[in-house]
């Protein structure tokens, strides 16, 4: 499955159990506040519970969110890649915490912003 929009994206998100995803996201936010990409990795990894193991996760989402946001998925980066080990942190933590992460709706701006960006990139090379 390749995901084509970010409405397609929003679907498949409403569809999982997010609120972990949402934590994992929002605990990004916090400590990464620019870095949208890594923020978008946190939201949709939780869509491997639909799609099988986060490879297929990552495919899904290759096209439309770009391959940074796919190897973060992946978890393919070096083992001391600071990123997939904060995302793996957040992930940990989102599991545990339990604060108010707000709604999925929140994150489609975001979604938006980092498929436009890349979109943009494509369009380049």
């Amino acid at each position: 499955m390749e995901l084509r929009s970010v409405e397609e994206l929003m679907d498949l998100l409403y569809a999982c159990r997010h609120q972990r995803a949402l934590r994992t996201a929002a605990l990004l936010r916090r400590s990464r506040p620019a870095d949208k990409e890594l923020q978008v990795a946190g939201l949709v990894h939780g869509i491997e519970e639909l799609l099988g193991p986060a490879d297929g996760a990552a495919h899904a989402v290759r096209h439309l969110l770009g391959e940074r946001v796919y190897h973060l998925v992946r978890e393919d980066g070096a083992p001391a890649d600071d990123d997939v080990l904060r995302l793996r942190q957040a992930d940990e933590e989102g599991r545990a915490a339990g604060f108010d992460a707000g709604v999925l709706e929140d994150w489609r701006t975001v979604l938006e912003l980092v498929a436009a960006r890349n979109s943009r990139l494509r369009a380049v090379d």
